[in-house]
């Protein structure tokens, strides 16, 4: 039984990446490594807890010994390294914590990889999940491509683009073999309320100001999760070695574009009057260095790979939106405590 080290596998997107390879893939074992942080849910995977092919380990990747232990007591054939500090806003108010996880975190790895696999590097894979933001911003037209060159703006991205560095270094010094993907701002059920549309989704259903950075005309490129970890399932079994591949939605909004189409989804889905949740609507003070425009050119992934997008925004929107009003018990769970006071400190509200 090939065994598969996912990091991170209890948050937003790792959660949904080892469900589905514990379920389409009953001869890997699924090992689970997470430190369950703010947003690390055992929740988020309740319904594969119990799967034979999966197990679950608390641990830290930034702790070397440790993690070079796992690989000893596992053997694993290979590395899903999704954990990572995620959020701008945070990254701007601490730094060191995404220099810490993101950069040393996956350092550590990638040593413990190199020593446990250097008899023999056959049929071994390290695959590190990054995102579009470290190529910077974009102007009104352009596209992001593997061959763009890194310009990270924000104390996340500057770590997320020394941790692909490092990825690479390590492919090119010691042969590791390595793929990485690039992929855009992903949106989806078990998503922590931090981001805009779970934290809109929350605040709507509260009847809470819904608080948008500046004018609302920063532009993203928006994915659904369970899109993107089938890409990372094709990739990982078809892509080749030492590639990166960008993985995008092909859905540029703008904030506040996006946030009255939610508003008019969730008036509809509630049974409120049309336009009552965009008076909730309350431009903030613009976040620090926000990148304007953020769009993926997937073509390598499609031409190479044959992977496109399943669903078109709206009909993404919905099923998510849907998720969450069916499951408020896991949403009043995670922003009670200490995510009101970090909300608070944010937004003021």
């Amino acid at each position: 039984m090939e065994t598969i080290l996912i990091t991170g596998g209890a948050g937003f997107i790792g959660s949904h990446l080892t469900r589905l390879f514990v379920n389409k893939y009953p001869n890997y074992k699924i090992v689970n490594l997470d430190a369950l942080t703010y947003a690390g849910n055992l929740n988020n995977l309740r319904d594969i807890e119990n799967a034979p092919n999966y197990q679950f380990v608390k641990g830290d990747i930034t702790d070397m010994e440790f993690v070079k232990n796992l690989f000893a007591t596992h053997h694993f054939s290979g590395v899903l390294h999704c954990a990572a500090e995620s959020h701008v806003d945070r990254s701007i108010a601490d730094p060191l914590a995404f220099v810490r996880t993101n950069v040393i975190g996956t350092v550590s790895l990638l040593q413990a990889a190199k020593e446990h696999w250097k008899e023999n590097m056959e049929g071994k894979l390290f695959y590190h999940i990054s995102t579009d933001e470290v190529y910077g911003s974009l102007g009104d037209e352009g596209f992001f491509t593997e061959e763009t060159a890194y310009d990270p703006r924000s104390p996340y991205s500057a770590s997320k683009a020394s941790s692909d560095h490092f990825v690479r270094a390590y492919h090119h010094t010691y042969h590791l073999p390595v793929k990485i993907s690039n992929c855009s701002n992903n949106y989806g059920p078990f998503h922590f309320p931090e981001k805009l549309i779970p934290l809109c989704i929350h605040n709507i259903i509260n009847k809470k100001p819904l608080p948008i950075y500046g004018k609302g005309e920063n532009v993203r490129d928006w994915l659904f999760v369970e899109d993107h970890v089938r890409a990372i399932d094709t990739i990982y079994h078809k892509g080749k070695i030492g590639e990166t591949y960008n993985i995008g939605g092909h859905n540029e909004w703008t904030n506040i574009a996006l946030v009255k189409e939610l508003c008019h989804q969730m008036d509809q889905k509630l049974g409120r009057e049309a336009g009552e949740s965009e008076q909730l609507i309350t431009y903030v003070k613009d976040r620090a260095g926000h990148d304007l425009r953020y769009a993926i050119d997937a073509t390598k992934l499609k031409e190479e790979l044959g992977w496109m997008p399943s669903l078109q925004f709206e009909e993404g929107l919905s099923k998510t939106i849907d998720w969450y009003l069916n499951n408020s018990e896991w949403l009043a769970n995670v922003t009670s405590g200490d995510y009101q006071k970090y909300y608070t400190s944010l937004y003021g509200a």
